[in-house]
Parts: C-alpha cells; structure tokens; sequence
C-alpha cells in the first residue's frame, strides 16, 4: 500500500512499510502485553466481523468511553471504522446527564466502556437512550457483555468477503467520527471529521515529526479527544511503538519503564513536572543546590540553533552534565521531543525543558481541524519559543479584521452534527473561524493572543485579554490557577488557588503558622501578603488598564471533577464565577 487514504489505512499501511513486533502495548497488572502490527490487523478484522454479524451499518453510530488509553480502544476504533460506522468517542469524566445527551443525540446504537465504573454510569441512563442496543465492557466484568464476544463471533472468516466490500464503499469524505467538544459553557457540540480531515493532517504532520522507525512513545493524553488520537494514527503512520501509560498518577513510573522517546503533554503537566524538579532543587545544600539554580537561570535565557553564542553554549553543556542529565533520567532518558497542545505553554518553561535537552514543539489546533493548524519543527529552523510554530503544509491561515484567526484546508471539519445553524456561525466561506486572536510574524511564525470570546471590557472601555495575564501569572509558584475577571467592571481583578503544597512549604520555612485545612491557608494574612508581592512583580509586565488591582483565594483545588476545568485542563469561567461569586462580590464590594 503507498496511499493512506483512509483511518484504517494506517495499519496496512504500518504493516507493508514497517511490520513492528511492538505496535500496542498495555500493561495488565505488572505485565506489558505487546500486540504486533500482524496481530492488531488481524483482531481488528475479526472485531469488524464480529460487528458486521451484530448488523452493524455503514454511518451507525457506536461510543467508545475508556479510562485510561490501551489497545483495546484501538481494536475497537478501527474494527468500526471499517465497517463504515462511525466512531463517537466520549470523554469518561463528564456527567451522566451529558452521556444521556451525547449518546442520545449521536443515535449511538452500542456503547464500549472499559471498566465498572463506567458501566455503572452508562447504565444508570440507559433507559434514557432508546437507541442503545447494548452496552460492552474491555474489563471482564461478572454480569456484563465483554468485547471478546464480538472478537469470538468475528472469529469465523466467512463475511470476510463481504468486510472486504464494506471497506472498498468507504470513501475518504466519509464521516469518520463525532467528537462532542468538552465546552467550557453550554451543551457540547458533535464535531463531525470525515476520514480524509484526519488523514491530511496526519500526513501533513509527518514532515514535522523527528523521529524513526523503532522510537516509541508514551500515550496517555485522553484518546477521545482529537489531539492524542491524531498523534496515535501519525505514530502508526511513522513506525512508533505506542505504550499506553496507566494513569497520570502512574506516568512517572511508565516513564522509567518504557523509557520513550516522544510524548504529548498539556502544559499543565509540564507545570507539575517543574515544580516537583524545582522543589528537590530546593531541598539540596551548598554547591550543589548553587549548581542547580545556576543551571535553572541559564535554562530561562535558552534559545533554539545556538542563538546565545559559543560561551552560552559551553556553560549549557556543563549544566546538561551535572544538572540536566539527572532530570532526563526521571523522564525514561530518553526523551528526544515533548508536542505541547490544548493551551498557552508559558515560554519559560519552554526555554528551561529546551536547555535540559528535552525539547518542547507547541503547536495549536481545535477539534474542528483536526486538530493541527500549526506546530513548531525542531528542524528547518521551525522552532520559536512563544509561538506555536508555522502554518502546516496545506492548511491556509489568514488574521481577520478584528485579529481572529481564520483557518481553510482538508482539515476543516464537516460541521456540527444535526447542527446547521452553529455550523453556520463559525464558517465564512471555506473559512472556519477559531476564536482565537493572533498574529503572523515577519519569520511566519503564529503566535495565539487570546481567546476571542474571552477578551472582555472594563467599564472604562479598556479591552482585557485574561489568557495573557494568567499564563504570565502562573510562572509563580505560590499560583496553581488563576482566573482573571472584570467584564463591565472598573478594574481587573483575579481569582486564585493557590499552590497549597508550594505554599505550606514556604509557609514551614518562613516559620509562618499554618492550621491544617485550606481554608484557613487562603485566609492567612501573611500567605495573602505574599501572594500579593507575586502579583505586583508579575503587574509590572502589563498595561494599567491591564494590572490585577485586587485578588481573593479559593480554599479549593480546581479540578476536573469538581466541574473548574474542562477534560482537556481549560477554565471553565462561567462554572468558576459561580461558584465563588462570594468573592467576586467582595472584590468588587457588593454585600
């Protein structure tokens, strides 16, 4: 096979060209279980089988919900795709009123989960779906229908023919799959993604991409959503063993374990992997701890291409040995490259990751295109820190009027599902517009300002952009999260959760006293004050009009659970104003 036109192309063609004894690996247990490309075909054709003996369609709708990232996800993407059917990943941590909606508005006619948990939430809004046929589980589960029934009926090769037609019937403008937008307001919108939108940016992709045949990576950003699930197609496309981390409690262990060479992060990450590395740094003594704020500060002036000059890069070696090198041991030692996507990564961490010999490539996108619009390239001198890289091959970007970005190519999506009136409001022409404000400079790099729909006014008619503000903020390590606030009022103000264990740690070395729970941490005038000199420093940086006059403290951790952040780690604004409108009251001196 030469052409990947296709999703489930990818593996044929990963066969033809690379043939891996690793293309899969899970691990069960303490046991990695490996699946080859030869194998992951074959069970892929007996889950299609096994589908097409259920009655399965071309276009009916089939929900995927996992967990944690594993193979079974991709026996499962795949054996649907090439039925015709069309795959409605969904996110495992939103509500049960939000699978009742999303499986009913998809018409989902049958449901994978992968563990209890899931099937416990599927099934108290089953009754709620009328077109839910069956719900199946990955794990075996005493009472539940299994995925290996379909696997055992697939087993039987006498509809292969007929697979075979199905498959020939698929067409690259297809729709594919239905990605519900997590939204941070309002019921979430199905993002319909033919074959050829994903296809044209895994391909388009690939040039940027500096890795080889026998690399292998880490999974473990959520596979429903469009970023890790395009990465896991171009992973196949490039001959990349994907390992499937078991949780985010347990990546630091993987890490060791597999010993990868690529992995995609949110920023959020990097933020936690930082601070944990920052706060050993602190704990050590004499020259030692001199050697790694020495090696810290060196980090933050880091260029790209040797920019600094021979007496930069003389001490930088220095710091790789006796610093750096420990901190890439942490991450597996192996580490050629990190792909940052979902938001703003701030430029120092950028720098410090890049001086520690594990580059950052930021890149942007949005469900809607599939993901990639651009992505910085470590090679051809396409890596600039602050941005998010250069406009992909293909892929047509122009700044409207009012700074918003404006994005045509074969990656733009179908529409949203049942939908045509949103459809209508983000599309001008063959233009989808993102929401995002920015600029393309003289180099032809993008760089993301803001987000449209974010950007408020104060009642003195000065625009504010919070993104800006809150990126630059969270540098502080007293600051986990930060939400700025203001729109129609007379000044900026913030809402903050602090960086509780950054704090109680600071808090025990200034001799500052500290009761036991939160609430009494964020109340504590002398954490207040603090907090309050990170905030002048960082002010500094802003226009007037722009500067934080006033700040109040949340007592909790903001979370996904908690309904604070989206599944890909966003603000959810109008969720977080809620819920502490008794603050924003008091900054604003309201009774």
């Amino acid at each position: 096979m030469t052409n990947v036109t296709r999703l489930f192309d990818f593996p044929q063609y990963q066969l033809d060209k690379f043939n891996l004894d690793t293309a899969f690996c899970t691990k069960y247990g303490d046991k990695w279980v490996k699946t080859s490309t030869k194998e992951f075909i074959r069970l892929t054709d007996q889950f299609s089988r096994g589908l097409l003996n259920m009655g399965v369609k071309p276009n009916d709708k089939i929900a995927l919900i996992s967990t944690n990232n594993r193979t079974e996800w991709h026996i499962a993407d795949i054996g649907v795709l090439q039925t015709g059917a069309v795959n409605v990943p969904i996110y495992p941590t939103i509500s049960e009123e939000d699978y009742a909606y999303i499986l009913n508005h998809s018409e989902s006619t049958y449901c994978f989960v992968s563990d209890k948990e899931l099937l416990d939430k599927v099934s108290s809004i089953r009754d709620q779906v009328p077109t839910l046929k069956e719900i199946y589980t990955f794990d075996e589960i005493e009472g539940a229908r299994n995925y290996k029934e379909i696997l055992e009926s697939g087993k039987n090769e006498s509809n292969q023919k007929a697979l075979e037609e199905t498959k020939e019937k698929v067409k690259p403008e297809d729709l594919a799959t239905i990605i519900y937008t997590s939204g941070t307001t309002g019921r979430p919108k199905g993002v319909m993604l033919s074959h050829h939108n994903i296809v044209s940016n895994v391909i388009s992709s690939e040039e940027r991409v500096p890795l080889s045949h026998g690399d292998s990576a880490l999974s473990f950003l959520p596979i429903c959503h469009i970023f890790e699930r395009m990465v896991t197609y171009l992973y196949q496309y490039c001959g990349i063993s994907i390992y499937f981390a078991e949780s985010i409690e347990k990546i630091s262990d993987n890490l060791k374990e597999v010993k990868p060479e690529v992995m995609t992060v949110v920023p959020r990450l990097l933020e936690k992997v930082y601070d944990k590395i920052y706060a050993k740094g602190a704990e050590l003594t004499g020259v030692k701890k001199k050697l790694f704020f020495w090696a810290i500060e060196l980090g933050k002036k880091f260029e790209p291409y040797n920019a600094n000059g021979a007496w930069y890069e003389f001490q930088l070696n220095i710091a790789r040995k006796l610093i750096f090198s420990k901190w890439q041991e942490g991450l597996g030692g192996n580490l050629k490259i990190l792909v940052s996507g979902s938001a703003a990564l701030q430029p120092t961490l950028a720098r410090v990751f890049g001086a520690a010999g594990m580059p950052v490539m930021e890149g942007y996108g949005l469900t809607e295109t599939s993901p990639v619009i651009a992505v910085n390239d470590q090679n051809n001198r396409g890596w600039k820190i602050g941005t998010v890289g250069r406009v992909m091959p293909g892929i047509e970007v122009k700044i409207a009027e009012d700074g918003e970005i404006l994005c045509k190519g074969p990656n733009v999506m179908m529409g949203y599902f049942k939908d045509k009136e949103r459809t209508a409001e983000v599309m001008t022409g063959d233009y989808f517009h993102t929401g995002d404000i920015g600029e393309i400079d003289s180099d032809g790099f993008l760089k993301i300002t803001d987000r449209k729909k974010e950007m408020f006014k104060t009642s003195g008619g000065k625009y504010v952009a919070p993104q800006l503000i809150e990126n630059d903020m969270k540098q502080s390590r007293f600051i986990e999260q930060i939400m700025v606030v203001g729109e129609g009022e007379k000044m900026p103000a913030a809402l903050i959760q602090p960086n509780f264990d950054f704090v109680r740690e600071w808090a025990r070395r200034h001799q500052v006293q500290l009761n036991g729970d939160n609430n009494s941490l964020v109340t504590n005038q002398k954490v207040i004050d603090r907090i309050q000199e990170e905030i002048d420093m960082y002010n500094e940086r802003f226009g007037k009009w722009e500067r934080i006059k006033k700040f109040e403290l949340t007592p909790d951790t903001w979370s996904i659970d908690e309904g604070h952040l989206t599944p890909t780690m966003k603000l959810k604004r109008k969720v977080i104003k809620e819920k502490y409108m008794d603050l924003y009251n008091k900054i604003y001196d309201r009774s």
